[in-house]
């Protein structure tokens, strides 16, 4: 059964323009954050959304690591796949959204709602934004790339052992921990400030792209030190759910979408100027006995 939450305004409210100022910023402490994570948690158990997400992450991941093992030694780029979650995240977290925006309004939603996100008027600006954190994922695993071959040259490792010992027994293996993690934190830090905040914006205010990351980086100027903690959040529960073999991300993942949008609540002030808008009609299945009539419908005249 849907339950209310404290602090969240239901997002039937949907302003009809936003001001030249930009939405409302409100200030968040820790305790906003831990506030997310329980009503994320709580929206998890309702709603089995990792079914969504091992239907759909899981095979992505693996077509990745199969490309990876055909083009080039997968072993030294487990980690910048891992870590590159973080900035995927966001973008794969779009129906999650949905389905917490769903449950706050007191509905009942089902996991397959959560593809009604693709009939949102925001969904290419959506998939614009997206498209932008896919190309700084390749890029960073192609940073990544570029550094253990600068390190250690092309030749990979023979096995997981050698790659482990190579890492950590070395001063070359020490320097790429020092210098990858570095290069890592700034592409995960520019992904942060951009869609922190974007997606769930663009879902419930029907936003341009260009707005929500002027707003994601409002916020993270207003909040430098929460939204600092939230990012090492996300990444600790990243690398606690990738460690057995990704499978901890079938949590962690349903837990951080649905904690982002209760993030977003929190953050951005309702527009008190907000008109109710209608709810999403419904899809229309029609039956397949009229599957002939409607692919030849010059039929239904000659019938007439």
């Amino acid at each position: 059964m849907a339950t209310a939450y404290q602090d969240n305004v239901p997002s039937e409210l949907q302003p009809t323009q936003d001001t030249a100022a930009g939405p409302v910023i409100r200030s968040i402490g820790l305790s906003d954050l831990r506030q997310a994570l329980r009503a994320g948690w709580e929206d998890f158990k309702a709603v089995p959304s990792h079914a969504v997400i091992l239907c759909v992450i899981y095979p992505i991941l693996g077509l990745v690591l199969a490309r990876a093992v055909f083009g080039y030694a997968v072993v030294p780029l487990l980690f910048p796949l891992a870590a590159g979650f973080a900035l995927l995240g966001p973008f794969a977290a779009l129906g999650l959204y949905e389905l917490s925006s769903r449950r706050e309004r007191g509905e009942e939603p089902s996991a397959w709602n959560a593809l009604d996100v693709l009939r949102s008027p925001s969904f290419g600006a959506m998939l614009g934004l997206g498209t932008l954190l896919f190309a700084l994922f390749v890029t960073w695993v192609a940073t990544a790339q570029a550094i253990y071959i600068a390190v250690f040259g092309y030749q990979g490792p023979a096995s997981a052992s050698d790659f482990v010992q190579r890492v950590f027994t070395t001063s070359q293996g020490w320097w790429l921990i020092v210098v990858g993690c570095g290069i890592g934190f700034l592409f995960a830090l520019v992904a942060l400030c951009i869609s922190v905040v974007s997606f769930p914006m663009m879902l419930d205010r029907h936003a341009s792209a260009g707005e929500a990351m002027v707003t994601s980086l409002r916020v993270v100027a207003k909040n430098p030190v929460t939204i600092a903690a939230w990012g090492l959040i996300v990444a600790a529960l990243l690398v606690v759910g990738s460690l057995p073999f990704f499978l901890g991300l079938a949590v962690v993942i349903p837990l951080l979408g649905h904690a982002t949008w209760h993030l977003y609540r929190k953050v951005i002030a309702i527009d008190p100027n907000a008109r109710p808008i209608p709810p999403r009609p419904p899809h229309q299945r029609k039956p397949a006995a009229d599957f002939p009539a409607n692919l030849f419908p010059w039929r239904r005249r000659d019938e007439s």
